[in-house]
């Protein structure tokens, strides 16, 4: 089977320069020309954001409304008159957590530290005031404040001014209109075991065909199935991924993608968009019988030889061990 991965990359000629799409950067305004427009703050109108920054921002929503059904059962379980170590047996969460949930009121988000860059400090008044008047234009901000003698980088003003945007976002649990999730989130436990199944396990049993389980193996995915309505879509995204590549027919792989960037899984339309990024690529993969494992396993095996002998060894004993023995290169 063929592997599809990051080392898939397009070829681009000896001495050429990547291919991009012509843009103008400008680092402050340009004079004589007119200003950029200021975007309300409350424009209806979407916001262009790239398909990297929409999964990231759907990604964390998504973990805190998780975050937050759980604080919601602890709390239910507290009210219901549960002592502390009931709730801890009942969750599975650490008693530290639990601990600390039943004393709040409202779960609070978590606090991201803001850039305490010296050069940037002394221009957060300004800066604070123009985004209160809702200027969101980062080239407009930067241009403002280089004007007045600002000389740090730039990342460290969009670090800032992409903290300030997300602090303004509506969070899951306000009026946007996000659903409610339950307060009981049912969690996959092992029958063999008695304890949860880890996310690794379940992440390599979702890719592992039917006829490969064992038995032990199959109990395990029944479990995740009656857990997760989630996991049920992806295995059976996997699968049909699985077989596209088995069967070796390009024709298959553009519906398997139209498919998966619909099918409402963060991780598979991440890896959609991934797939389409270097289509050409992919598809040779799939119509070749090529596959770049030896490769990755000569590399590992260098890299095991080399870390076996840091610090105590030269390139020579390096190459020796690595390369099969010539010896007119040893007499040389």
């Amino acid at each position: 089977m063929a592997v599809v991965g990051s080392n898939c990359h397009r070829q681009e000629p000896a001495g050429a320069l990547p291919s991009m799409p012509d843009v103008c950067v400008v680092a402050g305004p340009v004079p004589g020309a007119a200003p950029p427009a200021v975007r309300p703050v409350d424009d209806p109108r979407p916001s262009r954001l790239s398909a990297v920054a929409i999964h990231r921002n759907a990604d964390r929503d998504a973990r805190r409304a998780v975050r937050v059904a759980q604080f919601d059962r602890v709390k239910a379980l507290a009210v219901a008159g549960r002592s502390l170590n009931e709730i801890v047996r009942e969750t599975g969460f650490n008693w530290r957590t639990v601990w600390k949930w039943c004393g709040m009121e409202v779960l609070a988000p978590r606090r991201r530290a803001l850039p305490t860059h010296p050069v940037l400090a002394g221009y957060d008044d300004h800066l604070s005031a123009r985004w209160a008047d809702g200027v969101r234009h980062g080239q407009m901000l930067l241009g403002e404040i280089k004007a007045m003698g600002y000389t740090g980088s730039q990342a460290t003003f969009y670090r800032l001014l992409a903290l300030w945007k997300h602090r303004d976002r509506p969070g899951p649990n306000s009026s946007s209109g996000a659903p409610e999730l339950p307060v009981s989130i049912p969690k996959p436990v092992d029958p063999a075991t008695g304890h949860l199944i880890s996310p690794i396990a379940a992440a390599a049993l979702c890719i592992k065909p039917r006829g490969m389980l064992t038995r032990r193996q199959a109990v395990k995915i029944a479990v995740l199935k009656a857990a997760s309505d989630d996991f049920v879509r992806m295995r059976r995204m996997a699968m049909q991924f699985r077989a596209v590549l088995r069967r070796r027919d390009p024709a298959l792989l553009m519906p398997w993608i139209d498919q998966a960037r619909r099918c409402g899984l963060l991780g598979i339309q991440r890896f959609a968009r991934t797939l389409l990024a270097d289509l050409a690529a992919v598809r040779n993969a799939v119509s070749e019988p090529w596959s770049n494992g030896q490769v990755e396993g000569h590399i590992n095996r260098l890299k095991t030889i080399k870390r076996s002998m840091y610090g105590r060894a030269g390139i020579a004993l390096l190459r020796a061990r690595l390369l099969p023995f010539n010896p007119e290169a040893s007499n040389t």
